[in-house]
């Protein structure tokens, strides 16, 4: 049985809808609330070495348009601190199974992970 984690926040559509897929299908997994527990220096470097820390930054988020972000150029170092600030910042959900992550509502790479 694959070892699922969730990261995310409760109140995200997208991270509701990762957790009810793998429920449905008899999955367990473990949740991070990241407004709880913020991801770890080297678990957030995995996601940024794969997606590259631009593609993780949801631009439609409401968190990134009011905090102006849209309008700012930031070094890795500052994106990051702002992360762990806020969450919602995030493409989310971040989903990590051993070496297998995925970012954002992907229904393909979940099933991908279910896969030995």
């Amino acid at each position: 049985m694959p070892n699922i984690q969730i990261f995310g926040v409760k109140d995200s559509p997208s991270t509701r809808a990762a957790q009810r897929f793998f429920k449905e299908r008899g999955i367990q997994f473990q949740f991070v609330d990241l407004k709880q527990k913020p991801m770890s220096p080297a678990e957030i470097k995995r996601f940024v070495d794969r997606f590259g820390i631009a593609s993780l930054i949801d631009t439609a988020e409401k968190a990134y348009v009011e905090e102006g972000l849209q309008y700012l150029k930031l070094t890795d170092a500052e994106w990051l601190a702002r992360i762990e600030r806020n969450p919602r910042l995030l493409r989310l959900p971040l989903v990590r199974s051993g070496n297998r992550i995925s970012m954002g509502h992907d229904d393909q790479a979940w099933k991908e992970m279910l896969v030995p």
